[in-house]
């Protein structure tokens, strides 16, 4: 049986980016990933562009709508999509919640800007018996997962300290790896302010910061993405050295070896394993992942009450 499934939002992630002109095997959209899913039905979309309904349209062949309302009166979804800007995710989900109980919903990152409104987001889903996960796409992917076990497992030992770099403001997209951290490393304990920074687009603040977790510590820099676009994570380990690149489609593990030119001292070896990855399919992951989640099996996902604890993480560190 398919899962039938809504796209609200038929943005850059909804849709939009698997428009542009990628190789024919990347999924990095919703609908690519639920239109090319052997498990999934696409069954609808929603959003307020009639330019964007109509492309929709053309490219998935199935009906877009206008309102949240008309979709649901027509459609009856085991999963929606929410992926409407942040601050109207709340809104999104009352009217989902007011029509319907799919089986789960999954929301874009951050689940909110507020703390309060991810509250009541998170308790609306949980008191209507609705699976909430949070779009924290890194979870999903075959490398990640990979360190995990790693970490889990001793080869990656811990305690470690890395350099995290990222752009597009702390919630938005620094949240992708806060978030990932404590996937790795556990629950954040504390951490500082170093720098203040800016805000981008006038919404999400921008620091240079220290967060420490429960299997080590982490430096966050902020970078400019009007200049470039620079995602990445240098992790050092008693045991060697992981290096997460270009947002994560390059990942490397050095472990240790004697120095063979110097008694007593330890080097990176040479030897550089590369761990695969599937961040040309992310989204396709994440539908995978989902599949099992609904059908109660064991999965990465990101739930709505570890978002949470994520963003009141952060909130904490900034205030």
């Amino acid at each position: 049986m398919y899962i039938k499934s809504l796209i609200i939002g038929l943005g850059q992630i909804g849709m939009g980016y698997d428009l542009a002109k990628h190789p024919a095997n990347t999924v990095y959209t919703h609908a690519k990933s639920f239109a090319e899913h052997p498990d999934y039905e696409l069954v609808a979309g929603v959003d307020p562009s009639e330019k964007q309904r109509n492309l929709f349209q053309k490219h998935f062949n199935c009906k877009a709508y206008s309102t949240i309302t008309d979709a649901l009166s027509a459609n009856v979804p085991d999963l929606i999509v929410v992926a409407t800007p942040t601050q109207n995710h709340l809104l999104a989900i009352k009217q989902i919640l007011s029509y319907t109980k799919p089986k789960a919903i999954l929301c874009e990152k951050p689940l909110a800007y507020d703390i309060e409104e991810g509250k009541e987001i998170l308790d609306r889903c949980e008191s209507a018996g609705v699976k909430l996960f949070v779009n924290y796409m890194r979870r999903a992917d075959p490398g990640c997962i990979e360190i995990k076990a790693k970490i889990s497992s001793g080869v990656i030992s811990t305690p470690v300290k890395a350099i995290v770099w990222y752009s597009k403001g702390i919630f938005n997209n620094g949240s992708h790896f806060f978030n990932l951290l404590e996937f790795w490393l556990g629950p954040f304990s504390s951490g500082k302010i170093i720098e203040s920074g800016r805000f981008w687009n006038d919404i999400d603040p921008e620091p240079d910061l220290h967060a420490v977790f429960e299997r080590g510590s982490a430096i966050f820099m902020a970078a400019w993405e009007e200049s470039f676009s620079h995602c990445a994570i240098e992790l050092l380990s008693p045991a060697g050295r992981l290096s997460y690149q270009n947002g994560g489609e390059l990942i490397d593990w050095q472990s240790t070896r004697g120095s063979s030119d110097f008694d007593g001292y330890v080097e990176l070896d040479t030897n550089v394993e590369r761990i695969p990855n599937g961040m040309s399919c992310y989204q396709l992951n994440v539908a995978n992942q989902l599949s099992n989640a609904i059908a109660g099996r064991a999965n990465t996902l990101c739930t709505g009450r570890e978002s949470l604890i994520t963003l009141q993480s952060i909130n904490q560190l900034l205030h």
